[in-house]
């Protein structure tokens, strides 16, 4: 039924609460391939910026990136060692938007992310990743709870 599911992670331990569905649903259903996709969202700045502040900025940026692919490398590795065959994805841009830009384009079955479970004030001014690419996904969508990742 699935044969490509992508997993959309941001580095915190939460988001990597999903990865439990992830090997169940893999092992259960067969899936032959699974993607870590991590997004970068660019920083809201104005066009007058400083120039040594931009070159600061883009070697930050880079530093940072490194840093993602080898957390991603890790987390691969780790499927990878259970039997699952895992590859990793970096994208830049709202991370909604380029979860839901992956899955179209790389011709994934399922999506499997951890939501954070932010409610009030904070909801309404970070908004909700997972409620967007719920609301908006072309492929069925599996969202997993703060508190089915918790451990009692």
């Amino acid at each position: 039924m699935y044969k490509k599911i992508l997993a959309p992670v941001d580095g915190s331990e939460l988001s990597e609460c999903s990865l439990a569905h992830v090997k169940a649903i893999t092992s259960g259903c067969k899936v032959p391939q699974v993607v870590l996709l991590r997004v970068i969202e660019p920083l809201e700045h104005s066009g007058m910026i400083d120039s040594n502040i931009n070159k600061m900025y883009v070697k930050m940026l880079k530093e940072v990136e490194v840093k993602i692919e080898d957390d991603l490398a890790k987390l691969a590795d780790s499927l990878n060692s259970e039997g699952i065959a895992t590859q990793t994805a970096i994208a830049r841009g709202v991370a909604a938007n380029e979860i839901l830009d992956y899955a179209s384009k790389n011709n994934v079955d399922l999506i499997i992310m951890s939501t954070h479970g932010r409610s009030g004030i904070v909801r309404w001014a970070l908004g909700s990743v997972a409620d967007k690419v719920l609301q908006y996904s072309q492929v069925p969508v599996l969202i997993a709870a703060p508190k089915s990742c918790r451990i009692d």
